[in-house]
C-alpha cells in the first residue's frame, strides 16, 4: 500500500520559495551584488525584524517588520537622489539572506534558552510566513524594478510615482493573503473560501500596516537616505507589540474557559473529556461547513462550556446526557447555561450560541427557523453524539443504535440534517480529533 503523503500547496509554496532563493543566490555568486552597502543594510533590516518573531497569532505574519523591509527593498527606485540598479534577482537575495539570518539567530536562542531550562527547543515556526514573503516581494519587485530600470518612471509625476508604488503594494498584498489562504487551509483543514476571508480580514489590520510602511520606507529612503528606515519602522513596532498583547489576552481567555468548562467534570455532572471532546467534533464539523477562524475560536468556547448550567440541577444527569432530556429541559439547562457565561466576560456570540443550543432547527409550521446559529446546531448535534456513543460504550450489549442512525431519526427538527451529513462524511474520511501544542482544537495530519 502507498502510504506517501501528497504534497499540499504549502509544501509545493516552500519549493517554489527553496528554488527562488537559490537561483537568487547563485545570481549574486555569478554577478556579484551592486551597490553591497545598501544591500547589507537591507538584509539587516530584514533579519531584525525575522528575529522579532513570532509574535501574532495563528503564524499568520510572524515577522511584519521584515516584510515591510523587503517590500521597501522591491519598490526603492532612487537612494537619496541617486540612482539604484538593483534587480528582482537582487530582491530576492537580499530578503534570502536577511530572512536565513533571522531564522538562524531565533533558532539558537531558542536552543540556548531551552538548554538553560532544561527543555526540549521549540520547533521553529515561520517557515510557511517566510516562503510566502520571498515570492511575494519578489514578485513586487517584477512588477517595479523593470519599469524602473527601463527609465519608464523618470517620466511620471510624483502623484503619478507614488500610485504606481502604491498599485504594486497592493497587488503584493493581495497575493500574499491569497498565498496565504492555501497555506492556511492545507495546514489547518479550513476550505479555501473561509480561509481566504480571514486573510483578507488580516490584510485590514497588521497587512495594511506592513504595505503602508513599506511602501512610505521606499518614498522616505528615496528622498532622506538609508538613515529613514530604522526611524519609520517604529510605528510597526508598537503595532506588532500591541498585537502581542491582544494575542496574549486572547490565550488567557482560552486558558480560563478551559478551565472553566471542567467545573461540571470535577463536579461530577459530566464524564471526564466531555466537554473537550464535544468542543474537537464541533470544531470539525464547524470546518466541514467552511466557518472561518474566528468563527471557530467561538465555537469551541461555547461547545466547551455548553453544560456550563447542569451546575444548576439538584441532582446530576445520569451519565451527564442531557441529550436524553425532554426538548423543554435541555433548553432550561442551555439558558441557565448561557446567563453564567454571559457573566464571564466572553464576547455575545458565545452565550448566545449557548442558549439556542437546544432549540429546534424548524418552527412549528416547518419552515426552518432563519434566527438559530449555525454554531448552535452544530453543538448540539455533537453533544448528543458524543452522550450516546458514552451511552453504547457503557451498555455495549444493550443492542442501541449507532449514535448517528438515532440522531438521524429527529433529524429535521430537533437536528439539523446539514450537520448530520457534515458528521457523516466526516466519519466516511475516519475522522480523529486533535489538538496541537497551543491547546486549541484542529483536525488531524
Amino acid at each position: 500500500m502507498n502510504t506517501r503523503r501528497r504534497p499540499v500547496p504549502a509544501d509545493l509554496l516552500l519549493v517554489a520559495a527553496v528554488a527562488l532563493g537559490a537561483a537568487a543566490v547563485l545570481h549574486a555568486l555569478t554577478d556579484g551584488v551592486t551597490q553591497g552597502n545598501v544591500a547589507l543594510a537591507f538584509a539587516g533590516l530584514v533579519a531584525l525584524g525575522q528575529c522579532a518573531g513570532p509574535a501574532l497569532p495563528g503564524d499568520r505574519e510572524p515577522a511584519p517588520v521584515a516584510t515591510a523591509v523587503a517590500l521597501a527593498y522591491a519598490l526603492l527606485g532612487p537612494l537619496h537622489g541617486l540612482p539604484t540598479a538593483h534587480g528582482v534577482l537582487q530582491v530576492a537575495v537580499v530578503t534570502t539572506a536577511g530572512t536565513l539570518t533571522g531564522l538562524g539567530v531565533r533558532f539558537a536562542g531558542q536552543r540556548l534558552l531551552a538548554a538553560a531550562r532544561h527543555r526540549p527547543p521549540a520547533p521553529l515556526s515561520g517557515l510557511d510566513a517566510a516562503a510566502r514573503r520571498l515570492v511575494t516581494v519578489s514578485f513586487a519587485a517584477l512588477l517595479f524594478q523593470p519599469l524602473y530600470g527601463s527609465g519608464t518612471t523618470d517620466r511620471m509625476s510624483g502623484p503619478a510615482y507614488g500610485a504606481l508604488l502604491a498599485g504594486v503594494a497592493a497587488l503584493a498584498a493581495l497575493g500574499d493573503a491569497v498565498l496565504a489562504a492555501a497555506q492556511q487551509g492545507a495546514r489547518t483543514g479550513l476550505r479555501y473560501a473561509a480561509a481566504l476571508d480571514d486573510q483578507l480580514h488580516a490584510l485590514l489590520g497588521i497587512g495594511s500596516a506592513q504595505v503602508a510602511t513599506g511602501l512610505l520606507l521606499s518614498l522616505l529612503a528615496g528622498e532622506a537616505g538609508l538613515w529613514a528606515l530604522p526611524v519609520f519602522c517604529l510605528p510597526l513596532l508598537l503595532a506588532q507589540a500591541s498585537f502581542r498583547r491582544a494575542a496574549a489576552v486572547r490565550a488567557t481567555t482560552g486558558q480560563t474557559i478551559e478551565t472553566l468548562a471542567r467545573a461540571t467534570e470535577i463536579a461530577g455532572y459530566t464524564t471526564p473529556g466531555h466537554a473537550r471532546r464535544v468542543a474537537d467534533t464541533a470544531c470539525a464539523l464547524g470546518r466541514e461547513l467552511g466557518l472561518g477562524s474566528r468563527e471557530l475560536a467561538l465555537l469551541e468556547y461555547a461547545a466547551l462550556m455548553h453544560d456550563i448550567g447542569q451546575l444548576s440541577l439538584v441532582e446530576p444527569v445520569p451519565g451527564g446526557a442531557t441529550a436524553l432530556l425532554p426538548d423543554g429541559e435541555q433548553q432550561r439547562i442551555a439558558r441557565l447555561g448561557s446567563e453564567v457565561i454571559q457573566r464571564t466576560g466572553v464576547p455575545r456570540q458565545v452565550w448566545q450560541q449557548v442558549a439556542r443550543l437546544a432549540d429546534p432547527c424548524r418552527l412549528a409550521d416547518g419552515r426552518h427557523d432563519p434566527t438559530l446559529p449555525l454554531a448552535s446546531r452544530i453543538i448540539r448535534v455533537a453533544n448528543a453524539h458524543d452522550d450516546l456513543r458514552t451511552a453504547a460504550a457503557d451498555r455495549p450489549r444493550a443492542g442501541l443504535l449507532d449514535p448517528l442512525e438515532h440522531l438521524r431519526l429527529d433529524a429535521g427538527r430537533g437536528y439539523d440534517p446539514v450537520v448530520l451529513d457534515a458528521l457523516a462524511r466526516l466519519g466516511r474520511r475516519g475522522h480523529r480529533a486533535a489538538r496541537g501544542p497551543d491547546g486549541r482544537c484542529r483536525p488531524a495530519a
